[in-house]
């Protein structure tokens, strides 16, 4: 149970590039917390960035979950199970139902006609500078995009299960974020707000890469009755593996021949042990699957996370 609640979360993984060890390791990390939880666990595959979408791609999520020895309680069986069922373009409609009703929220939201060279040239750290807010420029002009104009000063709170009281300083973390694109369809944040509210989650394990996505998701969210539900979700922001050079592991940075951790190992077993690691379990725990979940039930370290039990 999350307070008095059943747990229910999700596998969310996007198809833009073959999955690696992070993703690997958030994968297993939140099948253990849902298995020891008796909770319920979902496939949510969220493609909405369709033109990163490839084939080899989607085929990569499931056959990493099936090399993981992981199992999940719904969701798609497979890559045509998912676009004919499953795929975020059958929400569409959904979406932009919420959008409709976050524009007329006075002051939440603006258009913003400005390109991704622009927005670089004004800010150093990519951050949008906030270009259009008084450019009242119109919702329905082609080619624009709509941003949530987030007050300077806001500061959104939240109790994480791994790291205790959080405070984020979102426009400082995020700044005016996107949430329509300007192809018209709805971004991450509101796809994610939307199919988590309709999926019943109550547990959402991250890395603390998203710590700014999860906040302006809880404010965001907190927006509209209809996805006020979102602010009582329980959250697990876990550490960052790095790559080899030190850096923060992603699939935008994947080179031609990357395969993914599946192409970098020949067993699950270094997946295993980092998630060990992160855990603070001995590393003869990560023999396999099944040692290291009965490692992790026995365990009364995570004392917050054990609390779900």
């Amino acid at each position: 149970m999350v307070g008095n609640k059943p747990v229910v979360s999700r596998l969310a993984p996007t198809p833009s590039g073959y999955l690696h060890l992070g993703n690997a390791v958030n994968f297993v990390l939140t099948w253990l917390l849902v298995r020891r939880a008796h909770g319920t666990l979902h496939l949510r595959i969220d493609d909405l960035d369709r033109v990163r979408l490839r084939s080899a791609y989607l085929e990569n999520i499931f056959q990493t979950i099936k090399w993981l020895g992981l199992d999940y309680d719904a969701g798609p069986g497979g890559p045509a199970d998912f676009e004919r069922q499953y795929s975020q373009v059958h929400r569409l409609g959904e979406y932009q139902t919420v959008l409709a009703k976050l524009r007329r929220v006075p002051g939440l939201l603006y258009a913003c006609g400005c390109s991704r060279t622009e927005i670089l040239a004004r800010a150093a750290d990519g951050r949008y500078a906030g270009t259009c807010r008084l450019a009242h420029t119109d919702f329905d002009a082609p080619n624009t995009a709509w941003r949530a104009h987030v007050p300077e000063q806001l500061v959104v709170e939240f109790e994480d299960l791994w790291q205790g009281p959080l405070q984020v300083q979102l426009a400082q973390a995020l700044g005016d974020f996107v949430v329509r694109k300007k192809d018209g369809e709805a971004a991450y944040q509101i796809g994610s707000i939307v199919d988590d509210v309709r999926l019943g989650t109550t547990l959402i394990v991250r890395g603390n890469d998203l710590l700014p996505s999860t906040a302006a998701q809880l404010w965001l969210a907190a927006q509209l009755p209809e996805t006020a539900a979102f602010g009582a979700t329980h959250f697990v922001h876990h550490p960052l593996l790095p790559g080899p050079d030190g850096q923060k592991l992603s699939k935008s940075q994947q080179r031609p021949l990357d395969r993914g951790i599946m192409g970098e190992a020949t067993s699950p077993r270094p997946v295993y042990e980092a998630v060990a690691r992160l855990l603070g379990l001995p590393p003869s725990t990560a023999e396999s699957l099944q040692s290291l979940r009965a490692a992790f039930e026995e365990s009364g370290m995570l004392h917050a996370i054990s609390a779900l039990s």
